[in-house]
């Protein structure tokens, strides 16, 4: 065995951003994503907008900690329900389908959690192994 010092190129594996951080981002993201869709695709697609936004459930998980998990989830839901779903600006609750829709994107915030923390953790651990 071999030891390397941090401080001889080798750097730690980068820290995930603070939770507050990243949960600007998921209102600010889909805030904007949920309004080009509407421009795009139109209010009355909210597969396009539930896929949309469980993508950036996922860029924004690969960042977050895993304790940001479930307020990505959330605050995506909310501009989905409020602005994805007709009528645009009102909140409504079904018991059954939005508790599928935020198991979603929470699954999607999970796993994007999951796969940063994997590359981080693999890209730091070849940058400390001495090569073969």
């Amino acid at each position: 065995m071999q030891w390397r010092l941090l401080s001889a190129g080798a750097r730690a594996v980068p820290e995930p951003l603070a939770t507050p951080r990243v949960w600007t981002g998921a209102v600010l993201g889909s805030g904007l994503l949920v309004g080009g869709v509407n421009q795009v695709a139109g209010p009355g697609e909210p597969l396009v907008h539930l896929a949309a936004l469980s993508v950036l459930a996922a860029v924004l998980g690969t960042r977050a900690r895993l304790g940001a998990v479930p307020g990505i989830a959330c605050l995506c839901w909310l501009f989905f329900n409020a602005f994805g779903i007709p009528p645009a600006g009102v909140l409504t609750w079904s018991p059954s389908v939005d508790l599928q829709r935020m198991s979603l994107l929470a699954g999607a915030a999970l796993t994007g959690t999951l796969v940063g923390r994997v590359v981080h953790a693999r890209t730091a651990y070849r940058r400390i192994t001495p090569p073969r």
